[in-house]
């Protein structure tokens, strides 16, 4: 079996009190999920942070910071008849800012989903569950009434 390792983010922009988290639809399977990629695959030597950070701007054309590091989600899938493990390491970010011009073709469309809409949103149960916890460590550092 194949071990692949990707980043990614779950990038928070608040607009007017209110908490939104960008979300991506993927290309391919047509899956809402968090944007991410493999680590290391453009950059050699690439750490997970750094990854994280490339593949949000290079899926959604967001820039973003990296607030707060989240527990690796583990999950399988089969590529081509091939068996794959994949360790996603995903960073909670704050928006900074956005260019649609830098946005690549793996996801057809991007959004900005209400705090308490993404759950209902995501389509893999590995994003819900780290979205379980990233949603406990956004409420805590949040004072947009979501507490």
């Amino acid at each position: 079996m194949k071990h692949e390792f990707s980043a990614g983010g779950i990038v928070i922009k608040i607009i007017n009190k209110t908490t939104y988290i960008l979300l991506a639809q993927h290309s391919q399977h047509h899956g809402w999920v968090f944007p991410k990629g493999l680590i290391g695959d453009e950059v050699e030597n690439e750490s997970r942070e750094e990854a994280a950070v490339r593949e949000v701007e290079e899926e959604t054309g967001v820039e973003a910071k990296i607030t707060a590091q989240l527990s690796p989600t583990k999950y399988q899938y089969q590529y081509n008849s091939e068996e794959r493990c994949k360790t996603v390491f995903y960073f909670i970010m704050e928006y900074i800012s956005e260019n649609n011009k830098k946005k690549d073709d793996e996801m057809e469309n991007i959004e900005w989903i209400d705090f308490n809409e993404v759950k209902n949103k995501l389509t893999y149960p590995s994003d819900k569950k780290v979205w379980d916890e990233a949603r406990q460590i956004i409420k805590k550092d949040s004072s947009d009434g979501h507490s």
